[in-house]
């Protein structure tokens, strides 16, 4: 039996299914992983996107984030589809993503847990009024309220916690999940790669281009990518 049978096989035979996924979901869609982002700029990624310096070089913060981590035009791929259509089919319960560019929803999922926000939703900071995201991508320099405060992204920034709620949320569907499907994460990042320690159920399933920590563990492992992968289950 080939990997792609044997995936079928474990769909078919589950009703309760929980997938988790990370920025291997989105770059088939043509967003890179922001940490590739190089060149031009003397500081990580990682520290760009960071609460400190969001605080303390505001307008810096938000040239970067236009520039790298918003991709208005990108589509969903084969993968954001395959997993709306599951839901839709009652199989697939929930998505749980460290994506933040809102694709899971464009390709009609309806359950899905943002661990990381989006870039879709932006609120003040003095009054919290929401704002999409045109609004920020039209801003020149750092994006206003109408009350004078900043137009903060709902996005969890480097040195800033997870939303505790959704966290639970995600937790409580992968501790009941009879199959955890885990496509486009090395599950290197926590906390969220500590999910995976919640799963108990029968199969685990890791769909990602090279390997992870937790092959050992899965029920199988196909190193290939996600939206490749799940165009090929009926």
């Amino acid at each position: 039996m080939s990997k792609i049978e044997k995936l079928q096989e474990i769909i078919d035979s589950s009703d309760n299914i929980v997938f988790f996924g990370g920025a291997g979901v989105s770059t088939e869609s043509g967003i890179p992983d922001f940490r590739s982002a190089d060149g031009i700029y003397s500081k990580t990624p990682e520290e760009l996107v960071s609460h400190t310096y969001y605080f303390e070089h505001t307008e810096e913060f938000f040239e970067f984030y236009k520039e790298n981590l918003i991709f208005k035009d990108a589509e969903p791929n084969p993968a954001h589809y395959k997993l709306a259509e599951l839901e839709k089919e009652g199989k697939l319960k929930a998505v749980i993503t460290q994506n933040i560019d809102g694709l899971h929803q464009k390709a009609g999922s309806k359950n899905v847990l943002e661990l990381h926000g989006s870039v879709h939703r932006n609120y003040c900071q003095i009054c919290n009024k929401g704002y999409g995201v045109d609004y920020i991508l039209e801003s020149k320099g750092v994006p206003r309220c109408e009350c004078g405060g900043i137009v903060k992204p709902d996005v969890v920034l480097y040195e800033e916690p997870l939303n505790n709620a959704i966290l639970n949320f995600a937790v409580d569907y992968i501790s009941n999940a009879e199959t955890l499907i885990i496509g486009g994460t090395s599950l290197v990042v926590y906390p969220a790669a500590g999910l995976i320690n919640y799963f108990n159920g029968k199969n685990l399933v890791l769909i990602n281009k090279s390997e992870t920590p937790y092959d050992n563990l899965a029920t199988l492992v196909i190193n290939d990518a996600i939206g490749e992968t799940l165009s090929k289950i009926d």
